[in-house]
């Protein structure tokens, strides 16, 4: 067994930081259109590959996605990088009709096209016309959104014969939740900036079949009405309607996404987060990044619209699995011979660094199924920083409200300054840089008695007026002091939990402090993030 190089759970920054570098380091200098790198393997082969399904249709949406939001969030990004994936976007889009396409062979022309890929399609041209504010993605998406209507109906699916005399290849996707239903999120997401009304209608088709035949009222899950073995396309989906509840601030479709985290979910994921790669893959550990980011984000979602548990979930997914599993420590992957000089064998292992693939709890390397190949899909490396992000923005908001401290990690707005307790034994310091009341979600694990103090916290109005109080899941300061410390001490009490024994190959015990993990059950594998459990 070999553990890696300890990971700083705590520093969301660096997580984002690495993974945009990995995001620009993955173009295949030996092609043509040097579109993005796919598919890799770093054990027992290593190298990197084109894939006839998804290198130009399908990554550079996941990566521009990312990498746009992590640069909104003030955090800086290559804009060479930007560029080039945006080109390798729009190249995609350039075939016989405006939808995302993909090469059969890395010299030939645009003659794939798989539903699977709207999504990353439409993820593409929506951050670029959300943070570069380019009218001529906006353009593009107006016109693939026609052409999805011209060529698709919910009730009757593709008109395959069609595409075909357009000289396309349709490839199939196991059914409408592994297809169509994935392009939700971002076509909400694009209405969000442009308003317009096909964006909004092609968003309602799909959520209105989403919610009639996949997301039912009791929020169970059935294998059969998803249709597909592939769970990040249900979770995509899942988020991708929260995304919708929460623009439209409809309070029925949140209640929908809720029924499913809460109940349905449960039959996919374990306490971290972690979820399999495919339903229908028995004895292994083996998981994927993807569906662990999307549970995150939908969690966020509803964490914003009240569920505070939601939002300690999203703490714990974070700080058990999402971070843990960024590659931070390459030096496992051994380069190979490449006397020809070819991109995809050349330094392979450094240009891995900050990304994310198929990760079990416990390590890179899953047991089962994991111990005949570990790899990192690159796209996968652009779906987790996304919803990494997505954290970074809603560890601290701020409204009319006040400033709320939703997420104890580091960080730093115009709103507030946070010191995670997790850095300093237990003792989480929050300074505000607004007069405004502050609230600051308490974890559930943290004693009933706490201590709070420090100049930040003001004087009282009269002698029975106190400066800070509990509600419910919130320590709220009314009239914090800009520019002073608070003191909140939350001794990280120690828990000791055990991951479903339904979906891993072996019940797996986790020790906690708060909610980072401090040893976990390893099995003897290589690779791995934690101390053993002893």
């Amino acid at each position: 067994m070999s553990q890696l190089q300890h990971v700083n759970t705590t520093d969301l920054r660096a997580a984002l930081q690495l993974a945009c570098r990995c995001m620009g380091n993955i173009f295949d200098a030996d092609d043509p259109v040097s579109a993005s790198f796919m598919g890799s393997s770093v054990w027992p082969k290593v190298h990197m590959q084109f894939s006839p399904y998804h290198s130009e249709s399908h990554g550079p949406g996941r990566h521009l996605n990312a990498m746009l939001a992590v640069e909104a969030a003030g955090i800086e990004v290559d804009e060479q990088v930007i560029r080039h994936h945006r080109a390798t976007a729009f190249f995609s889009y350039g075939g016989a009709l405006p939808l995302p396409l993909n090469r059969q062979q890395v010299d030939g022309p645009l003659v794939n096209f798989c539903p699977h890929n709207l999504r990353e399609g439409f993820h593409a041209l929506s951050a670029l016309g959300t943070w570069r504010h380019d009218e001529e993605a906006v353009q593009l998406a107006e016109k693939s959104i026609a052409c999805v209507f011209d060529h698709w109906s919910a009730d009757k699916g593709w008109d395959v014969s069609r595409l075909q005399s357009q000289g396309l290849q349709f490839q199939e996707c196991q059914g409408f939740v592994h297809g169509e239903a994935r392009m939700l999120g971002p076509l909400v997401k694009l209405h969000r900036v442009t308003a317009s009304p096909a964006v909004l209608e092609l968003a309602l088709v799909v959520a209105d079949k989403m919610m009639t035949d996949v997301f039912v009222e009791d929020g169970s899950y059935d294998p059969q009405r998803m249709g597909t073995t592939h769970i990040h396309s249900i979770t995509c989906c899942l988020s991708s309607l929260a995304e919708l509840g929460s623009h439209l601030q409809d309070v029925s479709i949140l209640q929908r996404v809720r029924a499913f985290y809460d109940n349905g979910l449960w039959q996919l994921r374990d306490l971290i987060g972690w979820t399999p790669e495919s339903i229908d893959q028995p004895d292994s550990d083996h998981g994927e990044a993807n569906n662990t980011g999307d549970i995150l984000e939908t969690a966020l979602i509803l964490g914003r619209h009240g569920a505070a548990h939601a939002f300690a979930d999203a703490e714990r997914i974070l700080r058990c699995h999402l971070l843990p599993s960024q590659l931070r420590d390459a030096s496992f992957i051994e380069n190979p011979p490449n006397p020809d000089g070819i991109d995809g064998l050349h330094n392979v292992a450094d240009r891995h660094l900050g990304a994310w693939g198929f990760p079990a709890p416990y390590g890179h390397r899953s047991l089962g199924k994991g111990r005949k190949n570990t790899s990192f899909n690159m796209d996968i490396v652009g779906g987790a920083c996304a919803s990494v992000a997505a954290a970074w923005r809603d560890a601290v908001t701020t409204d009319a409200s006040g400033i709320q401290v939703n997420l104890l990690f580091d960080h730093e707005s115009a709103a507030a300054t946070v010191s995670s307790p997790y850095a300093s034994g237990g003792r989480l310091i929050v300074c505000v840089r607004r007069p405004q009341l502050l609230r600051i979600r308490i974890p559930p694990w943290a004693t009933s008695s706490l201590r709070v103090e420090g100049p930040g916290l003001g004087l009282a109005s009269d002698a029975t007026t106190p400066t800070w109080r509990v509600l419910g899941d919130h320590l709220v300061i009314p009239h914090p002091v800009v520019g002073a410390n608070i003191d909140v001490h939350l001794p990280l009490t120690v828990q000791e939990v055990t991951l479903s024994p339904t979906l891993h190959r072996n019940p797996i015990r986790l020790r906690l402090g708060g909610d980072a993990p401090a040893a976990m059950d390893c099995w003897d594998a290589d690779w791995t993030y934690f101390p053993a459990w002893s």
